[in-house]
């Protein structure tokens, strides 16, 4: 799932690239390079939707980043000290020498 948003961020950054490219610094944008009357859009709507489409990437690519960090998996920190059994900290005792018994006299 992190690699798919992963990849859908890197796209719209791209995208937002080319997007950033296409404007003409003080909302020029495309419109300078359609001086004739009979456009599809009309040099204002391409403005328009040039500046819409800025803000839609924009907010896009902040949406996905922050989906894309629920994302990822928490990595548990595990100590193995602790996930050792509980060693005995107190030594055995000694052994005692006990005075074993006499033996008896062979007859």
């Amino acid at each position: 799932m992190y690699v798919f948003l992963s990849i859908l961020i890197v796209l719209a950054c791209v995208l937002l690239i080319c997007v950033v490219l296409i404007q003409k610094s003080k909302g020029g944008g495309l419109a300078s390079d359609y001086s004739s009357g009979n456009q599809f859009m009309g040099y204002r709507k391409t403005t328009d939707f040039i500046e819409k489409a800025t803000w839609g990437l924009a907010v896009f690519i902040c949406v996905v980043a922050i989906l894309s960090s629920f994302a990822i998996k928490a990595p548990i920190n595990r100590s193995s000290i602790s996930d050792a059994p509980a060693q005995q900290t107190t030594a055995a005792p000694a052994p005692t020498a006990t005075p074993s018994a006499p033996a008896a006299p062979a007859k």
